[in-house]
């Protein structure tokens, strides 16, 4: 099964019904702006400023070095991970870390948009080179694909802002919740929340979840209505929260925090390169810089790892 990170994933632009209008709409590929940020941000200069690393330049492939550029996919309706912005250029933290990964190897980041459950397909069937799309790493997705660890999420729930349903975050159990499809989240839900509420004899989440493709949809059915919760990545939710205006509040705390990883093919001398690139990325403050750029400084790392799950 595929699952996403512990989604520790976001939302996408202004506001959040603008956010997911503008969302669908960009289910093709599209490069990603380096100049492009969140609203109002200015271009930036951090990732603007990376330099090569000969050394780590050495690692990458052949074929990859010879055209110039890295592949990156990513479901650009996780914001601010990685969503389109009003121009249609697809931007946020994930993008950056990218952008600066490739400078950091010598060559540019080609950041497309795909479905969130396509992207490790599309690694292992060398469409993409990399995949940087908020996802968890685990045990399970170390089996299909190599993943270099960069940031720390983990996930966290949502509802309407003075909680006019009574949620308990840690008892969902009869309640409409909406995820996105291929989460952590969508497995939480179906491993254990609804196995537990069975146990207790409790009414179980209906359909193991309200399923959406995007996760601009999944805040668009918690603001309107039609669900009654929202379970997302920490980062994700707690974006919602600001970009809806207050029609959200975070419940509880968040859980479950594992680290995010670049998915790379199985084997790839690339794994190597990207995690140099990272580790490089902490040490000159550049990492920082990005992540505090998004707001999403809580989840920075010290040490970059190839395959680190826990589980």
């Amino acid at each position: 099964m595929t699952v996403r990170t512990q989604r520790t994933r976001l939302l996408a632009t202004a506001a959040v019904l603008a956010s997911a209008s503008l969302v669908l709409t960009a289910c093709g590929s599209s490069k990603s702006s380096s100049n492009s940020g969140a609203a109002g941000a200015n271009p930036s200069a951090s990732v603007a400023a990376v330099t090569a690393d000969p050394a780590l330049a050495t690692l990458v492939p052949a074929d990859v070095k010879s055209s110039g550029k890295l592949i990156v996919a990513a479901d650009a309706s996780y914001a601010p991970n990685e969503f389109k912005d009003d121009k249609g250029n697809i931007v946020g933290l994930d993008v950056d870390l990218a952008d600066a990964i490739a400078k950091k190897l010598g060559l540019t980041a080609d950041v497309q948009n795909a479905d969130f459950t396509s992207i490790i397909p599309g690694i292992t069937a060398k469409k993409y080179q990399l995949g940087m799309s908020s996802f968890t790493d685990t045990k399970e997705r170390e089996q299909t694909v190599d993943m270099v660890t960069y940031f720390s999420a983990g996930s966290a729930v949502a509802v309407k802002k003075g909680n006019p349903d009574k949620i308990d975050p840690k008892d969902l159990c009869g309640k409409k919740v909406a995820v996105q499809t291929g989460t952590t989240q969508a497995q939480e839900i179906t491993d254990v929340r609804n196995p537990d509420c069975a146990k207790a004899g409790k009414p179980t989440i209906p359909n193991d979840g309200d399923k959406f493709t995007l996760q601009t949809d999944v805040t668009t059915a918690l603001v309107s209505g039609r669900d009654q919760v929202m379970m997302a990545d920490s980062p994700v939710v707690d974006y919602a929260v600001k970009q809806t205006n207050g029609q959200l509040e975070k419940l509880g705390e968040t859980y479950d925090s594992a680290p995010y990883g670049v998915i790379v093919d199985k084997g790839s001398p690339l794994a190597q390169a990207v995690q140099g690139a990272v580790q490089s990325l902490i040490a000159d403050g550049t990492y920082k810089q990005i992540l505090a750029k998004w707001g999403v400084e809580a989840g920075a790392i010290d040490k970059s790892e190839i395959n680190a799950a826990k589980s």
